[in-house]
């Protein structure tokens, strides 16, 4: 027999997910937010995008607006079918839809310098292993410091 489970009452908390549930939200967003943007760059620095006939119609190119608007259609369609840029373009916004997420449920004070300073921390990584960058003294030891800002931020949260 199964036994059903009480409903909590208003004043009654409904019980916080652990600590490690936010750590590894935190980093999976700053995972999709910065290693993304490296392949990113690449695909769109590779990107030749085919003529467009339409585009050199006469009325289109009379009229801006014409121009403009399937000037814009082209350009996004022509990325989003080179899968170079449309996956990691899909899994960089799918951060923004967790960061959305996260951010209803936990502190906002931490979860923002936490995410963005954790997507510069993979942009940084990623850009080593993406473009074979070397990671210098100086940005070693600024990465460094942001860990120890993200740490000194976690601390005054937890001490009050």
């Amino acid at each position: 027999m199964v036994t059903p489970t009480p409903i909590p009452s208003p004043g009654t908390p409904a019980g916080k997910p652990p600590l490690l549930n936010y750590i590894l939200s935190f980093l999976l967003v700053g995972l999709a937010w910065g290693f993304t943007t490296p392949f990113l760059r690449r695909a769109a620095k590779a990107h030749n995008p085919p003529s467009h006939p339409l585009l050199e119609r006469e009325s289109v190119k009379r009229s801006a607006v014409k121009r403009k608007t399937l000037g814009a259609w082209f350009a996004v369609t022509d990325l989003v079918r080179n899968w170079r840029y449309s996956v990691p373009l899909g899994i960089n916004l799918s951060g923004s839809l967790w960061f959305f997420l996260l951010v209803g449920g936990s502190e906002l004070s931490l979860t923002v310098p936490i995410v963005n300073t954790t997507a510069f921390l993979f942009t940084v990584i990623g850009e080593w292993y993406v473009e074979g960058k070397v990671i210098s003294r100086d940005t070693m030891l600024g990465m460094f410091l942001c860990l120890g800002g993200i740490a000194l931020c976690v601390q005054s949260k937890q001490s009050v």
